[in-house]
């Protein structure tokens, strides 16, 4: 939910952002109509609330002969104010109703456009060159053993996998290398819920134009997530932080789940894009003031694993119109895929702003005593999504993929992973 007071104060900034991100910035009026009519409602039923509890004192002091009158008098202004309350109650629910329409307030400097009109901050590593023809992750995965996509198949359907011996080996190190780093700077890990109710949900902003892409359980009236950003961000609804000693920080290990609809024919080769997956993913609440230098820091620690597996890389500033409803601003690691020869997503760190705690109610107490939304951040530290980049680029002629050193303590010592017989 944006800042109401800042939509009343300043809607041009919202209409810029809306331009920004390719919406519609008409809604913007219509959301400023909306929070006039339920100011004035609030206003009306607050006056008369006041008026009646001075009609409770006149009642207490009158004496016996003027009590009938007063009463009566009173059951009307009771009867008012509970239409008041009902009319306010309702203009406030048309305000969230259109509010929640208009998506967070990009940060000044994204670049604006689509998919394709990201910016190149920086590129990191030398692409990886190979004196023979290289594998793709799915053929150097059977070939270790590492990677069943048939029989995931047979089991779940498409996009669905198996990780077996060393592939299943890896992802666990992987997670691990990650969680090491996290607890180095002061994460506290968490294994998540991986269902939720529809009000965490949409208070994070997953129930928007994406709806569709996430798994809903009818019966139940809950949510598959698709990151435990989701569980993450509710893990503090409804509560009033302590952030005096400054940021707090959770690192939430889950299983995660896409339906990726609108996806057919996108990657479907092997475990790039796939249904279910596990993740590492950051998760930060802070003092709004911090909050772009904390983005800084999330992406710099997603550097730090990416150079650890000596991945070739670039790191890209978003562009407004591929920003989820909830991002301020994005940041993507990407990383080179050798056989496609191209940069793949691995890791996207957001800055949320104070946009998913004002629907959720997180808030923390300022230098003045009052009590404010927070700032919320989240951003990938490892993924399964890895493995394919990691594969790819440390392949060796025979099939065989060199471990990354730093990588190996996670492995018992393992350098190298080799083709197997009999898969």
């Amino acid at each position: 939910m944006i800042d109401p007071v800042l939509l009343r104060n300043d809607p041009d900034v919202v209409k810029r952002s809306q331009r920004a991100r390719g919406n519609d910035e008409s809604v913007v009026d219509e959301a400023l109509a909306a929070e006039s009519a339920r100011r004035s409602a609030l206003g009306e039923f607050e006056q008369l609330r006041a008026s009646q509890k001075v009609m409770g004192e006149r009642v207490k002091a009158a004496s016996k002969e003027e009590k009938p009158a007063l009463i009566a008098e009173a059951q009307e202004f009771a009867a008012a104010v509970k239409a008041a309350d009902a009319r306010a109650k309702e203009a406030e629910a048309e305000f969230d109703r259109i509010a929640s329409r208009i998506e967070n307030i990009v940060i000044e400097g994204v670049p604006a456009g689509g998919e394709d009109n990201f910016v190149t901050l920086r590129t990191v590593g030398e692409v990886p060159e190979f004196d023979f023809e290289p594998r793709d992750h799915l053929e150097l995965g059977e070939l270790l053993g590492a990677i069943d996509m048939e029989r995931g198949a047979k089991v779940s359907g498409a996009r669905f996998y198996f990780l077996r011996g060393v592939g299943a080996r890896l992802e666990i190190a992987l997670m691990n290398m990650a969680l090491d780093l996290a607890m180095r700077n002061d994460f506290t890990p968490l294994i998540t819920p991986t269902l939720v109710k529809p009000e965490i949900m949409g208070g994070t902003g997953f129930l928007g134009e994406h709806a569709d892409e996430v798994y809903h359980l009818k019966d139940q009236d809950l949510y598959l997530t698709g990151t435990s950003e989701v569980a993450l961000a509710g893990y503090h609804s409804d509560e009033i932080l302590n952030l005096e000693r400054g940021p707090v920080r959770y690192a939430g290990w889950s299983t995660c789940y896409r339906s990726e609809a609108g996806s057919h024919g996108k990657d479907t080769r092997g475990i790039l894009r796939v249904h279910q997956f596990n993740k590492l993913e950051m998760f930060v609440y802070t003092d709004p003031a911090n909050a772009e230098a904390e983005h800084d820091r999330l992406v710099s620690w997603q550097e730090e694993m990416l150079q650890a597996l000596g991945l070739s890389y670039r790191v890209i500033d978003v562009a407004a119109g591929d920003l989820g409803s909830s991002a301020a601003r994005k940041f993507d690691i990407e990383a080179w895929v050798p056989t496609q020869g191209t940069y793949r997503e691995l890791t996207s760190t957001s800055n949320c702003t104070t946009f998913q705690s004002r629907r959720l109610q997180t808030r923390f107490r300022t230098e003045t005593g009052k009590t404010a939304p927070v700032a919320t951040l989240n951003g990938t530290l490892a993924t399964t999504r890895w493995i394919v980049a990691i594969l790819e680029t440390h392949q060796n002629a025979d099939g065989s993929v060199t471990v990354p050193e730093a990588l190996r303590p996670y492995l018992g010592g393992l350098e190298v992973l080799s083709p197997v017989e009999g898969t």
